[in-house]
């Protein structure tokens, strides 16, 4: 066989090898439930606030599945449709299993989601939804520990857009990353892949 023909078969193998790790570790955002095995922490500890003024951390939804969805209230159509994927797809439970899920939004915005404008907000999605906001610092930690990107838009006219990552990320009941969940992922997928979970955990 030629040389030529002998380096051009490796060199295709050694890139096909390269291609099916990257597949094999960082599976594709839209996979609904996709669970990768992890090269980079997921979530941590948080202090935050909820929409009812309280202080709230981690610790408060140790024993229950979070399902957390990053976002902000002045959002023009992502952050609605994904919340109505979470609210869906927790609805569409056994009644058993509803209650181990802790439905959680969190404001890439907090400079104009203060308490009181995310209990308007996350009351018109679900009545068990939870809030949270926190100063400027306090958030920022909240989107490094959960590799969260956020970009804000210049002003115009005082307003202003926030570019950020749409994924849908639940956490163990211990805190640690369990899956996690596309944009374009249906709440009927979503909500099989919660009920496998649950069940299994």
């Amino acid at each position: 066989m030629p040389r030529w023909l002998l380096l051009a078969l490796a060199t295709s193998v050694a890139l096909l090898a390269v291609l099916v790790g990257v597949f094999v570790l960082v599976p594709p955002a839209d996979r609904p439930g996709s669970q990768a095995q992890e090269t980079v922490p997921i979530g941590g500890p948080f202090s935050l606030v909820d929409q009812d003024g309280r202080r709230v951390s981690e610790q408060d939804f140790r024993g229950r599945f979070m399902l957390v969805y990053f976002g902000y209230t002045y959002c023009p159509d992502v952050c609605p449709l994904g919340l109505q994927t979470v609210a869906a797809a927790i609805d569409a439970l056994p009644p058993e299993l509803q209650e181990r899920v802790a439905p959680v939004f969190v404001t890439v915005d907090p400079a104009r989601d203060t308490p009181a404008v995310l209990r308007d907000y996350v009351g018109q999605f679900h009545p068990r939804l939870v809030g949270l906001t926190g100063s400027e610092t306090e958030v920022a930690e909240a989107l490094r520990a959960w590799r969260v990107y956020v970009r804000k838009a210049e002003p115009q006219d005082g307003s202003y857009l926030v570019d950020h990552s749409t994924f849908t990320y639940l956490m163990n009941p211990d805190g640690s990353y369990a899956a996690h969940f596309g944009h374009a992922t249906t709440a009927e997928e979503m909500a099989k892949r919660l009920e496998e979970v649950l069940r299994a955990g």
